[in-house]
């Protein structure tokens, strides 16, 4: 492990190695003795600990049978080392989704500012239905259930993490659907807002050129591995992991913070919006 701490690619095979262990119901012990080494070492494997080698990977995966497809893709990571910042591109059907959920789910703090949208953490079934409808081309009914319902299980994470939001008012009154389902959008977000570990924001519509103003990102926080910044794109995300990125988002999400409303303000705006959208 290098002292800036595992990379991302390293810390999602890791994190994969485990699952898959703990799937077939072994442990540590066993599948050391499986592959001829140490029960620490596949401790310090699966906990980031440790630099990842291609060979010990492949057994470990050969052991625990792992589908085919996934053998390739850690495999893959792996060999590719200790590099920084994974960019990635997909179709229509994001892969980039699955490494969100993993890496969320280990998050204990997220910060996520969203300029346009509601953040996916926060976003209703319909809500959400209008997003990825909206944003994505030749779907076929079914794999729009499936996003929608990969969406849905991201938001487990809200009742584990802290998770700190600022969104920009124009994603409050962009009408995505009818009154009816932005009504029930705005008022699932002031639910929100009571949970102790969570805490909504809103930068109002007036306020001045900020650094948000670039685009939607997260910053996520864990307790015992380096942060990352992820961001995305029209067909594109990156996980971000050079202190420099970090920085930039740390900085960028003071002066959000200093430009939002107060937490109070913010839910009293998110109840006058909703307010206007239940009105015939």
């Amino acid at each position: 492990m290098t002292s800036k701490g595992a990379s991302f690619r390293q810390r999602r095979v890791s994190t994969e190695l485990r699952a898959l262990r703990r799937a077939r119901g072994l442990s540590c012990a066993e599948v050391a003795k499986a592959i001829g080494c140490s029960e620490s070492k596949i401790s310090r494997m699966e906990t980031g600990q440790r630099g990842l080698q291609v060979d010990e990977v492949a057994a470990i995966l050969g052991y625990l049978q792992a589908p085919a497809a996934l053998r390739h893709e850690l495999v893959a990571l792996v060999r590719d080392g200790e590099g920084r910042n994974w960019h990635a591109v997909h179709g229509k059907l994001p892969g980039h989704w699955k490494d969100l959920i993993t890496i969320e789910a280990e998050a204990s703090a997220l910060y996520n500012f969203e300029p346009m949208v509601m953040p996916g953490l926060t976003q209703t079934p319909d809500y959400a239905r209008a997003i990825i409808a909206g944003g994505t081309y030749n779907l076929t009914v079914g794999e729009l259930d499936n996003l929608v319902a990969t969406r849905m299980g991201r938001q487990f994470v809200l009742g584990r993490a802290h998770v700190h939001l600022i969104i920009d008012e124009i994603a409050l009154r962009r009408p995505l659907g009818d009154r009816q389902m932005m009504h029930a959008q705005l008022r699932h977000l002031m639910a929100l807002t009571s949970r102790p570990n969570m805490e909504i924001l809103i930068v109002p519509f007036d306020s001045i050129a900020h650094p948000g103003l670039s685009g939607a990102f997260v910053r996520l926080e864990f307790n015992d591995q380096p942060g990352l910044v992820y961001v995305e794109g029209r067909g594109t995300s990156a996980f971000l992991e050079e202190e420099v990125h970090l920085e930039h988002a740390r900085l960028a999400w003071h002066k959000l913070r200093d430009l939002a409303l107060s937490p109070e303000q913010s839910v009293g705006l998110i109840a006058k919006i909703a307010g206007e959208m239940s009105e015939p």
